[in-house]
């Protein structure tokens, strides 16, 4: 069931290695899939990391929308399609970090029981 809460994350991350891939920048595109690695270590820094990480994802698709945005429109190509779907991935990934409070995610990263 963890592996069903984490699904987003993972997502997020595999995303965000992507974009660094395409973008020709090779370490930052390994730093995703090492986070991913992280996940199966059951400390709390762990999920204190991953959410760091996938809300500077977050950032990093709001100043890619932003770039991008201002070149289509610096040549006059339509540019709102793109705003919505890499602000939607930027939402995704913001929104991913969230599943770390989950009841079954938060006791797992504490080893604590957790109560509702």
């Amino acid at each position: 069931m963890n592996f069903l809460r984490l699904l987003p994350v993972i997502i997020s991350l595999l995303l965000l290695s992507a974009h660094f891939m395409r973008a020709g920048q090779t370490m930052l595109a390994a730093l995703p899939v090492v986070l991913m690695a992280f996940l199966i270590v059951r400390e709390k820094w762990v999920a204190w990391l991953i959410q760091l990480a996938l809300v500077l994802g977050a950032i990093e698709w709001i100043r890619t929308l932003v770039a991008v945005a201002e070149v289509r429109l610096e040549y006059g190509m339509p540019w709102v399609r793109m705003a919505v779907i890499l602000g939607a991935v930027a939402a995704f990934t913001a929104l991913s970090s969230l599943v770390f409070r989950s009841k079954g995610l938060r006791k797992r990263y504490t080893h604590q029981d957790v109560e509702d």
